[in-house]
């Protein structure tokens, strides 16, 4: 059972893996760094310890002591219950959700190793934007995608507002990162897996022409918002695909597309 401890002082240390949340650059820095993420609100919260995170710590207003009551019985990590204004003096904004808890992060595991048991992975390359590469993990798990692999340069799924806009679907999809972009796109290939570039490039052929639910190994690579695929990305691909647009839109918001190109990949169907 977890220690349930009132603490009125800001600057308590033991408050420390909750202070300045709103600081992207710090928190991008020190979260990996100290093995650590922060899971926000009730549902996310109970979603990442179901997934096996181990529980550091948890930050609560008052109101949610009792609401949260079977997850502090559970855990023996402490309880720190603190006024709506301490928090928001910790963290650096007004805690909607009344619940915050610190994680502590898994190994991620290699690249090859989610390819062995996948048939439907998505390849993201520079996606450095919190809400897109949230979007996008919980398309892939509501839409069936079994894994996603990440370039060194895309934004850490597990960063608060990653988790907070997949809603804790960042737990549900296992993902791993490339270590050399591009050249490791071509072990995704020796697995078996047929890369298929999503692009608005007019060279493109409709992604449901490439019929990618027929194929018995997808790839589907997505770039950041705006820039798309870098051209090296491009030239790695087996096919480049786009989505078929009406009344003049020439792209969608990465994770609209995401979502679109998913169903296609799965046809719908998620096995899960």
């Amino acid at each position: 059972m977890a220690d349930l401890i009132t603490v009125d002082d800001p600057d308590d240390p033991r408050l420390r893996d909750y202070t300045g949340l709103t600081d992207v650059e710090l928190r991008r820095r020190r979260e990996p760094a100290e093995g650590l993420f922060i899971a926000e609100g009730e549902k996310v919260i109970r979603r990442a310890k179901h997934a096996g995170y181990e529980m550091r710590s948890m930050l609560l207003s008052a109101k949610w002591v009792d609401l949260m009551r079977d997850v502090i019985d559970e855990v023996p990590a402490p309880v720190y219950a603190v006024s709506p204004e301490l928090a928001e003096r910790v963290t650096g904004y007004h805690v909607h959700r009344g619940a915050l808890a610190s994680m502590q992060r898994k190994p991620l595991p290699a690249a090859d190793e989610l390819l062995t048991t996948a048939r439907r992975v998505v390849v993201m390359e520079a996606v450095n934007d919190h809400t897109n590469i949230g979007a996008i993990f919980r398309s892939a798990a509501a839409l069936g995608m079994d894994a996603v692999l990440l370039s060194p340069d895309c934004a850490d799924p597990l960063y608060r507002r990653s988790v907070k806009v997949s809603m804790g679907a960042v737990f549900s999809v296992p993902y791993a990162r490339l270590g050399t972009w591009p050249k490791d796109l071509e072990t995704v290939r020796e697995a078996g897996f047929r890369l298929l570039a999503l692009t608005p490039d007019e060279k493109a052929g409709s992604i449901d022409e490439a019929a990618p639910h027929r194929m018995d190994k997808v790839a589907l690579m997505l770039g950041a918002e705006g820039d798309g695929l870098s051209t090296r990305a491009l030239v790695a691909a087996d096919e480049w695909v786009r989505i078929p647009m009406a009344h003049g839109v020439d792209s969608l918001n990465v994770g609209a597309a995401a979502a679109v190109a998913f169903y296609a990949v799965a046809s719908g169907r998620p096995e899960n």
